[in-house]
């Protein structure tokens, strides 16, 4: 078993690195933060270094990197800004979705300009009268002339203020009862017309994700502007569930070495009693914890990872790294704010804003219990929901 990186995993880090130092100091993280909004620009750069575009082919103008390298720049990304990494994760999925289910019209249209920063796009899932419960969603679309007409409400949309389109699940076709999977498409709804309406939400976890609520009041999108086939919407979403989650998993591990990172070199400067706090054994015990932990969950997340750039299934370690990431984060940032104490919690900190970002793993993109759920079915218990 060889546990060393590629080459090219370790220059993608280092060039992430540099990037912030030179071009994104925590001042300027702040300032968006504090804003609530990641400029247009800011995704125009990322482009530029072959970043936004990772996921996507070089024959469509992308970088043609695989999941394993989305892992690498995801937690590096986390480890400085997580609202930043929650973004870049929803545009890597996008370029999937386009992949797998868009036409070639589609994607020779909108996977070039992806790679390029010129095009943001959201997806419209949750609703206000459900999260985890995704098939009882009200929204509805229907044809009249040659457009598509769609009215309903999505909440937790993430980055929809500021893309082109969103990608909105609606139903298009009745279904039976039993099989409220069915009849469910995607319509690439143009965000910019009357009939779109998005009110940013004040969150406290990744401010500067963009997260809103979008109001659909007959909105248009053409005929053609169905990702996929009708009627199978959410058959092709469940298909990108296990990227999703090994993504956010590397957010979780990103956000965890940074609060490791920051907190031992506060250990060895900070001093007490005539030396350094982190002689002592209470600041040293809990991060050896983290650092234990932080091993347990980079591993399964690598590992789901790797399954799934060599073709394998990999729904269980995508579950697992989700789940064991974003718990460890939380207790990770708990211990560190502990030690750091009043300095922690000062917002020129970044040791603030990890506490804070942390808190969203839990319940997204799925809750930590819905994956206990999905784990227990798979472990061959009876199905709790």
């Amino acid at each position: 078993m060889n546990f060393d990186a590629p080459e090219e995993h370790g220059l993608l880090r280092d060039a992430v690195r540099q990037f912030f130092e030179r071009e994104l100091p925590e001042t300027r993280i702040r300032e968006m933060d504090r804003a609530r909004r990641i400029p247009r620009e800011l995704w125009r750069r990322l482009a530029e270094l072959g970043w936004v575009g990772l996921a996507v082919p070089e024959a469509y103008g992308g970088s043609g990197g695989d999941l394993t390298a989305g892992v690498v720049l995801c937690e590096e990304l986390a480890k400085r800004f997580p609202s930043l990494a929650v973004d870049w994760v929803l545009i890597s999925m996008t370029a999937r979705a386009f992949l797998e289910h868009g036409t070639e019209e589609q994607k020779a249209e909108y996977l070039p300009r992806l790679a390029k920063g010129e095009f943001l796009m959201s997806f419209g899932m949750t609703e206000p009268g459900g999260g985890t419960d995704i098939l009882g969603l009200t929204t509805r679309a229907e044809m009249a002339g040659n457009e598509w007409r769609i009215s309903g409400q999505k909440l937790f949309t993430s980055l929809a203020d500021d893309a082109d389109a969103i990608l909105v699940l609606c139903r298009t076709d009745p279904a039976p009862e039993d099989k409220r999977a069915r009849g469910l498409s995607l319509i690439l709804t143009p965000r910019q017309q009357p009939a779109v309406t998005v009110r940013r939400l004040e969150l406290m976890a990744m401010r500067a994700a963009c997260t809103c609520e979008v109001f659909l009041d007959g909105a248009s999108a053409p005929a053609d502007a169905v990702l996929g086939e009708r009627g199978r919407g959410w058959y092709h979403l469940l298909s990108s569930l296990d990227e999703e989650r090994t993504l956010a998993a590397a957010i979780y591990v990103g956000i965890t070495q940074a609060a490791l990172d920051l907190t031992v070199r506060y250990a060895q400067e900070r001093e007490a009693y005539g030396r350094p706090i982190g002689a002592f054994q209470a600041v040293q015990h809990p991060l050896a914890e983290v650092a234990t932990e932080l091993e347990q969950i980079r591993l399964l997340t690598d590992k789901a990872a790797w399954l799934q750039a060599n073709g394998r299934d990999c729904a269980g370690e995508a579950a697992m790294a989700k789940l064991a990431a974003s718990e460890v984060a939380i207790r990770a940032t708990d211990r560190c704010m502990r030690i750091l104490a009043g300095y922690g919690l000062v917002e020129e900190s970044a040791m603030e804003r990890l506490f804070r970002d942390a808190r969203l793993g839990p319940f997204s993109p799925i809750s930590n219990e819905m994956v206990k759920n999905f784990l227990g079915e798979r472990l061959g218990l009876p199905r709790s929901y």
